[in-house]
């Protein structure tokens, strides 16, 4: 299992926003190669010791929440460690650990709230990004609120989830295109 610096370096120093948001087949396989079975061990909770600094929490939920969905990209198990991201990320900010982090750290560490299907949490989400300072983040935050607002979940999701969508939903994802939210 890689160490949490190596998270981070990949994450914020080899690669950005390009990369980050861009669902792109060859930064998939990239993690995929590098980090597949840190994604094992990390999911397994083999990660506990990253929790004693910063940069480790945050390392560890850019595993849970962010690779599951590079790994696993259209299938269930790309939500499958959202909640173990979320609570992990609310245990770090109860810790005041998101003070001792840069703005693009403090983001990611965020972001399992915006991928929670509960208005509760989405609501603490947009308070968090607003204070965060990033307005492009927090538009996209709202909209993922807005969006569980309407519908009470992402419908996005629903393929991969097994879920059916309904006739607003469906008309919602046609509408959207390619956009996560």
């Amino acid at each position: 299992m890689h160490k949490p610096d190596i998270i981070i370096d990949f994450w914020f120093v080899e690669h950005g926003q390009d990369d980050w948001f861009s669902g792109s087949a060859e930064f998939d396989a990239k993690i995929a190669d590098r980090f597949a079975e840190t994604h094992r061990k990390v999911a397994a909770s083999e990660a506990w010791t990253w929790r004693t600094t910063p940069q480790g929490r945050v390392a560890e939920i850019i595993v849970l929440d962010q690779f599951s969905r590079q790994l696993h990209r259209g299938s269930a198990a790309a939500f499958a460690w959202d909640c173990m991201a979320l609570a992990l990320a609310q245990e770090a900010i109860a810790a005041k650990a998101d003070t001792a982090l840069t703005a693009a750290q403090r983001m990611f560490l965020y972001m399992p709230f915006m991928h929670s299907e509960s208005l509760v949490i989405q609501e603490e989400g947009v308070r968090l990004f607003r204070a965060n300072g990033d307005d492009n983040a927090l538009d996209f935050m709202v909209k993922h609120r807005d969006c569980v607002a309407r519908f009470g979940r992402f419908p996005k999701r629903n393929a991969a989830l097994g879920r059916t969508s309904t006739p607003e939903e469906q008309a919602y994802i046609e509408d959207i295109g390619d956009r996560m939210f």
